[in-house]
């Protein structure tokens, strides 16, 4: 697979650390990876590149003053309702009735990457799969 068929995701996470973990665990399956310290930045990455991403990947705790993860990932699926979205959090336990979009999963933190995957495979259509998780699930 060429770079150009490479599928974009964008990482939301105001902990650098949890967002670089993301991000590898994201790179790992196949996607190049943008990333966002919080809501204001990751609004600004999809106005400039969202008809390129294919997942937002966003924690639900956002710095103080800004909007949370929820509020973004009903603002991605109103304005790029191809985006897949999955929403992390350590805080939130599940999400109340209408806070998930219908393009998004939820999953706990911590996450490994095992689960990541997995609610990967369940929310990307084939042809959004990068090859790298496609050979991932043919190997389980």
């Amino acid at each position: 697979m060429s770079d150009d068929f490479t599928p974009f995701a964008l990482v939301a996470d105001d902990d650098a650390i949890i967002r670089m973990d993301a991000a590898d665990i994201l790179t790992d399956a196949g996607f190049r990876v943008y990333e966002a310290a919080g809501y204001d930045q990751a609004v600004a990455i999809l106005k400039e590149a969202g008809e390129s991403i294919q997942l937002l990947f966003t924690d639900v705790q956002m710095p103080p003053g800004e909007l949370n993860g929820f509020d973004l990932a009903q603002e991605c699926s109103r304005l790029w309702p191809d985006i897949r979205i999955l929403i992390a959090s350590g805080v939130v336990m599940s999400p109340e009735d209408g806070e998930l979009p219908p393009n998004a999963v939820f999953v706990r933190k911590p996450f490994s990457a095992d689960v990541v995957y997995d609610r990967l495979q369940e929310l990307l259509p084939d042809g959004q799969k990068p090859e790298p998780l496609k050979k991932r699930a043919a190997s389980r």
